[in-house]
């Protein structure tokens, strides 16, 4: 196994990465950021591209991973500090997740893509595009409908195991906290409705989303 790393804006470089082959990028990576890491990887054997950044960057190389059709690259995420990507499939920040990220085996995971082909790694949040953010619509996770109405807002969180992903109404209950359904896809219908994923806000209003597993699954390295 070979790590390439992808340092993304002002993250800090962890010690036990420092003796790789280290390529800088913006904090959100485009496609021609991956180039030279891309590069790199295509002449190593067993080839792991570690990402050193957010949440936004590791939903941009899984993205450019899927889109060029380099899924059997190894995937690992060194994020500074905690995030939804990390609270989602029980990853490590720091130095901790630099050591795993040299050492720890991939695991094979369902990708939750939508329907713009961006993949997403930790959580999107959508709500309305009025003032007051009220989402109007109607939304389903595979057959079962999550609201009808008007509601504060919706999220969509990847989760490790199959189907693939779990959808909330943003409204805590008063016991139990959210009330989550799981599926492997969420289908939204809204008047006009705004996407956050991964922290990165859509520049336009949406009527439709959906969010859904990819047919391929992609590789996570997890703690050995």
């Amino acid at each position: 196994m070979t790590p390439v790393v992808l340092k993304c804006g002002d993250a800090p470089l962890p010690l036990a990465l420092r003796s790789l082959d280290v390529f800088n990028a913006p904090a959100l990576p485009e496609k021609d950021d991956f180039d030279e890491a891309f590069a790199k990887l295509e002449t190593v054997d067993n080839a792991r591209l570690v990402i050193v950044g957010d949440d936004g960057a590791f939903a941009a190389a899984l993205t450019r991973l899927m889109r060029s059709e380099r899924l059997h690259i190894e995937l690992a995420y060194v994020p500074e500090e905690r995030t939804d990507a990390t609270h989602a499939y029980g990853l490590r920040t720091g130095s901790k997740a630099a050591t795993i990220a040299v050492s720890g085996t991939a695991r094979r995971l369902p990708l939750i893509r939508d329907d713009a082909g961006i993949a997403l790694v930790g959580e999107a949040h959508v709500h309305g595009s009025e003032h007051d953010g009220e989402l109007i619509g109607e939304a389903y996770v595979d057959d079962k409908r999550l609201f009808s109405g008007t509601v504060p807002g919706m999220r969509v969180v990847p989760i490790p195991e199959l189907p693939g992903l779990r959808a909330a109404i943003d409204k805590r209950r008063w016991f139990g906290g959210h009330r989550w359904l799981t599926g492997r896809a969420v289908q939204l219908g809204s008047p006009s409705a705004v996407l956050t994923r991964d922290g990165i806000r859509t520049e336009r209003a949406v009527k439709r989303s959906t969010f859904y597993r990819h047919d391929q699954d992609w590789l996570l390295v997890y703690d050995s």
